[in-house]
């Protein structure tokens, strides 16, 4: 196997993803580049994988260690350009990591979105697939439904017929978290394999992080495609129509049973911006969760003039209400940033899916001042585990901003969760103060894994 790290003068700048390509992944939900890594390397990873499968099992969240190596397809010129492309250049490599091996004789799996869905349109996750084979669809690609991840109901899996993600030895599709996708019946006579990451945005948009030929956008941002770019612009949602006839119909076709029409309408509704935000307020604590979640969408889009109305149901006498209130606000980010002190009583209602969602809101309201670090350093000592996981991840985005919470990382660095201790070391390399970068040295010396060991060496 080639040696890793590369040298500093071998690496490539990022190849950043070009205005064609970003677009086409807005519309469809993912995109596929080419490793520039030889041959040779990716099947070494295919037989190393093959062979760990074979003798140990899979390797699961160690993948990385075990394999150090891979990391050099994550850190590749092409695959390095689209994470920066879509993430912005402070994206995080998150702590789980999944090789899937299809076997032949495979019947594949049942379409799915993966678990943590989320009512959002905009891409601050993502599913990565590394092919370390030749994947043609004999032997059972990952098959993936084009602009499915707009849609929350199983109406995605059948917008449009499935695309098999085939390619050549090397290539890495990234995926928006919600993409429908499922692992294809494998006909052939080889197992196909594939290792999945996931990574997340850690700081909003401000600007375009790919080639863009217009730095500034371009057309005014109606439809559902359309805000969704704009957003990766870091453009406001401030272009609104006056309100027009056909709005009493806009919003009973929220809650229809179709859910393309729907979203169709929430859009249009956000086009007319104040006008409708008291009408969509009162949808989002509505009884009907099929109808609130396509107000919220239409309420992110509208951006800060709904924040006010939003915000209010904050205080709404059902929990699941006052959930919703704060995903949505979490959704508009830094629109919503005047939400901030009501996110930060929010993180302490008595309602545990309630603070869940406030305590994710305030790391993409409050980013840029130190307001939520105190709620959120609190908030690792919760009973509940979603809340400390959300509320480690909201400190890593906060970022610098949230060196007050270091006493309550350091002590999250042994938390009984896996990922509440892996996101809490990141929070503390984003801080980056001595006293930060010590902690982490000494946590990574004693955590340290061997990749070596194993159930046939364990010396």
């Amino acid at each position: 196997m080639s040696d890793w790290p590369a040298a500093m003068g071998d690496q490539m700048p990022p190849q950043l993803l070009t205005d064609d390509e970003m677009s086409r992944f807005i519309r469809d939900g993912f995109v596929t580049v080419m490793s520039t890594l030889d041959r040779a390397f990716h099947d070494d990873v295919w037989s190393e994988t093959d062979r760990a499968f074979t003798e140990d099992g899979n390797p699961g969240n160690n993948l990385i260690p075990r394999f150090p190596h891979i990391q050099r397809v994550l850190d590749d010129a092409p695959v390095q350009g689209a994470l920066i492309s879509l993430l912005g250049p402070d994206y995080y490599a998150q702590p789980h990591r999944h090789p899937h091996a299809n076997p032949p004789g495979s019947p594949g799996q049942q379409m799915h979105q993966d678990g943590g869905r989320r009512w959002s349109h905009r891409t601050r996750r993502l599913l990565v697939f590394y092919y370390p084979q030749d994947t043609p669809e004999e032997i059972g690609p990952t098959g993936v439904v084009p602009g499915s991840h707009f849609y929350s109901t199983q109406d995605g899996a059948a917008l449009e017929a499935e695309l098999p993600v085939v390619g050549q030895a090397g290539a890495v599709t990234l995926a928006n978290y919600d993409l429908w996708h499922r692992a294809m019946p494998n006909l052939g006579n080889r197992t196909r394999y594939m290792l999945k990451f996931l990574y997340a945005r850690m700081s909003e948009p401000s600007q375009p992080t790919w080639d863009a030929a217009d730095p500034v956008g371009g057309a005014p941002a109606h439809g559902m495609e359309a805000r969704s770019l704009a957003w990766h612009y870091g453009a406001p949602s401030d272009d609104h129509a006056s309100a027009g006839q056909g709005q009493a119909d806009l919003l009973a076709r929220l809650d229809g049973s179709d859910e393309g029409d729907a979203l169709q309408a929430a859009y249009s509704l956000s086009d007319l911006g104040p006008a409708v935000v008291d009408a969509l307020a009162t949808t989002l604590v509505g009884d009907s969760e099929n109808a609130a979640r396509n107000a919220s969408h239409a309420l992110t889009a509208i951006g800060a003039p709904a924040v006010g109305a939003v915000a209010d149901a904050l205080d709404h006498e059902r929990p699941e209400v006052r959930a919703r209130a704060a995903e949505t606000l979490g959704d508009m980010g830094m629109a919503a940033a005047e939400s901030v002190p009501r996110l930060v009583d929010a993180a302490r209602d008595g309602d545990a899916s309630a603070r869940r969602y406030a305590v994710e809101a305030l790391g993409t309201t409050a980013q840029g001042t130190a307001a939520a670090t105190q709620t959120l350093a609190g908030a690792l000592a919760d009973d509940d585990e979603r809340v400390r996981r959300n509320a480690v991840l909201s400190l890593a985005r906060i970022g610098r901003d949230a060196e007050g919470a270091e006493p309550a990382l350091v002590s999250a660095l042994t938390d009984e969760s896996r990922y509440v201790r892996a996101d809490a070391a990141h929070a503390l390399r984003r801080i980056g103060t001595p006293e930060a970068n010590d902690t982490l040295l000494e946590f990574l010396t004693v955590a340290r894994w061997c990749p070596d060991t194993s159930p046939r060496s364990t010396h």
